[in-house]
């Protein structure tokens, strides 16, 4: 770490994942690596450099980011090192963390391997260890094995590839990032709008580059307004009036689309559906005996077939999407929903659901203060009462409290049971305390506050906590947090088991994926879907920005079977709150409405099937 140098996000997100890694390899503090790795995370997709935050003071203001690993990064940023990291990395053989690129290999197996094969240093150290796998010689080592060996040189093939090098990003972070050039293009007095294309505007889960369409009377001067942006790094091309391609100072490509309003439309549509979605409407327009571009509709036979194309008139253009949709015979189709399954068919007979909006969402019931419960898991950053006042602000009618369960491991029964009650007594404490300041006018607390707890099932399908604690509760969500790999069958009857006790009423981050980082676990989905059905149970789509979990495939086949969601946003810190509406895109995908949505119902409707 050089002194002086300015780090990137990425660079810093590095170094914290390095700090999790070694910690984890030194049988640290499992909190604690947990922290770093969130940090990294965080720091990994923050939309505003590290760099500034810290200029302005306000490191403390980024999610997971604590007062210990703030002074680290302040360190960092004064002097070009961080001394405590660099006596850390000294103890980890450097080989180490060029071995975490490979896929599957995490800090205690790449430890495993520097040391056992002597493999110690950085250099050439991935051709070593390819060397000494094709010879056999990790097959050797104790609790490896020919399958350990083979899936080893299989990454090592990944890594080679550069397949691991991909550019999509997180939707969070795509929308944030796309939202800040919108903003600035809305600036100039020759721009009349702009709008996100392609996977960002149909808020897929991850995005590749960034695509914007901007609707001007003066491609030219909007041309050179953005190019002023001072966050682009390289222009790749630009076109004369259509289209410019750049590149951002943080690796991210972006094209930006210009069109006049008279096409703007055409243009929106085009480039806002998936490839699957454009060739069956393409198809559908064909039957009509008409061809579809960005810039509109023309006849491909004759004008006869469609009287609205009049003789020199060669294409006809459209000011807006619904229009453009109407002329085909087709209902608008919401952006969320041109995947090219059965949205142009359902369009055309006019049975295209009312999808869920954010504005519809009556509360959120899975959040994490930082009332310190000594959790199994991560705390939460806000207090009760911030969480409150921001819940008022979004007109929130309740809000319900679910942080993790006391750790099991470290605390018996009673001190369980002490802990869960004590925090049952300050948020209804907290909430009349909150209540009876003088905060800022017009800002409503939510009538209910509820208590529940996110518990942990075990992979024998036991909660992690008693009879006794879950009576405190007004509800509880069940999660699964280890032994992700269990096979479909048991892990089935693992959850069905955590389901089937009468307080758990939510299925949280029902698959476990992590996005860009980890598959989820496989379920029966028929038995999960049919049990919630006739037990009372709902599944959550949490809006945690790399989990998007439920995902909206499984949101659409729940919804067909009648089983009711519920969306929450998971979050740690006050700030999260507001991710609340990524899990509402993800509703929308998988074809939800109001109606599917329990959150969705008013506190005397939720009550009534969830208390």
């Amino acid at each position: 770490m050089e002194k002086n140098k300015s780090f990137s996000n990425q660079e810093i997100a590095k170094i914290l994942e390095k700090v999790a890694a070694a910690y984890e390899i030194l049988d640290k503090d499992r909190f604690r690596i947990a922290a770093y790795e969130r940090a990294s995370v965080s720091i990994q997709h923050a939309t505003s450099e590290v760099k500034d935050i810290w200029d302005d003071d306000k490191l403390d203001d980024i999610p997971g980011i604590g007062k210990s690993i703030a002074s680290y990064l302040d360190e960092l940023f004064r002097t070009g090192k961080v001394r405590h990291f660099e006596e850390l990395f000294k103890k980890i053989p450097p080989s180490v963390f060029i071995f975490l690129d490979i896929p599957g290999v995490g800090p205690k197996t790449a430890y495993t391997l520097a040391e056992k094969l002597n493999i110690r240093e950085e250099k050439n150290a991935i051709a070593r260890l390819k060397t000494a796998a094709q010879k056999g010689k990790i097959e050797e080592i104790e609790n490896f094995g020919e399958k350990s060996e083979l899936d080893i040189l299989n990454g090592i093939s990944v890594l080679e590839k550069g397949e691991l090098k991909t550019k999509r990003m997180l939707l969070f972070y795509a929308d944030a990032l796309a939202d800040e050039i919108i903003d600035y293009l809305k600036k100039s007095n020759e721009v009349i709008r702009a709008d996100p294309l392609g996977s960002l505007r149909r808020k897929v889960a991850t995005v590749g580059d960034i695509d914007i369409s901007v609707c001007t009377n003066n491609p030219q001067k909007a041309i050179e307004y953005f190019l002023n942006y001072k966050k682009i790094k390289e222009v790749i091309s630009r076109g004369e009036e259509s289209l410019v391609r750049v590149v951002l100072f943080s690796g991210q490509q972006v094209d930006l689309r210009f069109s006049t309003p008279e096409k703007y439309g055409s243009m929106l549509q085009y480039f806002t559906g998936s490839k699957q979605h454009n060739i069956l409407l393409r198809e559908f327009a064909l039957k009509k005996d008409l061809s579809l571009s960005e810039y509109g509709i023309k006849t491909v036979k004759n004008l006869k077939t469609c009287p609205e194309l009049v003789e020199g008139l060669k294409i006809k253009n459209f000011k807006d999407e619904e229009n453009f949709y109407n002329f085909l015979g087709l209902e608008w189709i919401p952006p969320e929903l041109r995947e090219g399954t059965e949205e142009i068919k359902t369009s055309l007979n006019g049975k295209l659901p009312k999808l869920i909006e954010l504005k519809e969402i009556k509360g959120d019931l899975h959040l994490h203060s930082n009332f310190n419960l000594e959790p199994s898991h991560d705390l939460g950053q806000s207090s009760v009462g911030e969480m409150l006042i921001q819940a008022g602000s979004l007109n929130y009618e309740y809000l319900g409290f679910s942080e993790h369960n006391p750790s099991v491991s470290n605390h018996s029964e009673r001190e369980i049971y002490d802990l869960i009650m004590r925090k049952k007594e300050f948020i209804e404490q907290e909430y009349y305390s909150t209540k009876n300041k003088d905060y800022e006018r017009g800002i409503k607390l939510p009538k209910q506050v509820l208590n529940s707890l996110e518990i942990d099932i075990k992979p024998n399908g036991n909660l992690a906590v008693d009879e006794k604690c879950l009576n405190i509760l007004d509800y509880a969500i069940a999660s699964v947090h280890s032994s992700f790999n269990q096979k479909r069958e048991k892990m089935t009857d693992r959850v069905l088991k955590g389901l089937s006790h009468p307080k758990i009423k939510i299925l949280g981050h029902p698959t476990g994926r992590l996005l860009l980082e980890r598959e989820g676990y496989e379920l029966d989905w028929d038995k999960i879907f049919d049990f919630c059905l006739k037990n009372n149970k709902f599944l959550e789509i949490n809006s945690w920005p790399n989990r998007l979990d439920l995902p909206d495939t499984k949101v659409k086949e729940a919804v067909k079977y009648g089983v009711k969601l519920v969306i929450n946003s998971d979050s740690h810190h006050v700030n999260q709150m507001a991710y609340l509406q990524y899990g509402v895109s993800v509703a929308r995908r998988g074809w939800a409405e109001k109606k599917d949505i329990i959150n969705s119902l008013s506190f005397e409707g939720l009550s009534d099937i969830l208390l």
